[in-house]
């Protein structure tokens, strides 16, 4: 698919959850939020058979997001559902690593090709600190599992304020030297004021090469994370929502007040 800046539209991020076991201070409140309500949350079905569409229509990269995906009860069972559709040559997740020692062996076996995973520090404390509570042992413990299970390449999401050279984002990107991990380095976000910047050692933030769709996890299917254009899948034929998401795609992001970085996969 086409876009109007002649840019080809081939990755849509699917949200599961709006629902997360951290509490990250630049992703969410304290006190958490208000959740969506479980009659409201696509099944399943929804969400595979949307995927199909927009695969016999050009997507041939998809990421499972959140909130934390790894939350959502039976995910596996959609990660197996999407693996089965011809056309995916690239189908991955963002997870902030706590249950994948748990998850990350049948996740595989179920299709997951690989994964990204949150790290803003390794120091035990600052981690605790940054996510109100996790334990930095557990993300560990999940690396070496999706290691294990063979989810090539493993990408390390890491927040920066400033610069690459934090002390923090320093220490993450000898970890994953030491490690044979991929660090990536994304600019704290802004969604409402419309902060954003170019991620370093990925492709996010780059709005003249923008190739993606999100899909929220309630059925809004958004051209563009700083934007406040959506399509309700659920209102809609499928491949007219997609050729909508499409045609109103902005040349760059500008802001968003409909959607929170919480809930929309980032």
């Amino acid at each position: 698919m086409l876009d109007k800046f002649e840019r080809t539209i081939n990755y849509l991020r699917i949200s599961v959850t709006d629902r997360c076991n951290l509490r990250c201070v630049y992703c969410m409140p304290e006190e958490g939020i208000k959740l969506i309500d479980h009659s409201s949350v696509l099944s399943f079905e929804e969400i595979a058979e949307f995927t199909k569409v927009a695969v016999e229509m050009g997507i041939s990269k998809v990421r499972i997001t959140g909130g934390e995906p790894l939350v959502r009860k039976g995910i596996v069972n959609l990660i197996g559902m999407i693996s089965k559709i011809n056309g995916i040559v690239d189908l991955s997740m963002t997870t902030n690593g706590l249950l994948l020692e748990k998850y990350a062996q049948q996740l595989k076996d179920a299709g997951l090709q690989r994964v990204n995973i949150s790290l803003d520090t390794i120091d035990e404390q600052k981690f605790s600190a940054i996510t109100r509570g996790g334990n930095i042992d557990e993300v560990k413990k999940g690396i070496a599992a999706a290691k294990s299970a063979g989810l090539h390449p493993i990408k390390i999401n890491c927040v920066i304020k400033k610069s690459i050279d934090e002390p923090d984002a320093l220490d993450v990107k000898k970890y994953c030297e030491e490690n044979g991990l991929e660090a990536r380095f994304i600019y704290e976000m802004d969604i409402e004021k419309g902060e954003f910047g170019v991620v370093h050692g990925g492709s996010g933030g780059d709005c003249a090469n923008c190739n993606r769709l999100r899909l929220t996890s309630d059925g809004f299917l958004k051209p563009c994370l700083f934007s406040d254009i959506s399509v309700n899948i659920r209102k809609v034929d499928y491949k007219e929502a997609l050729r909508f998401a499409v045609e109103q795609k902005p040349a760059c992001g500008n802001s968003s007040t409909s959607h929170k970085f919480y809930n929309i996969g980032g």
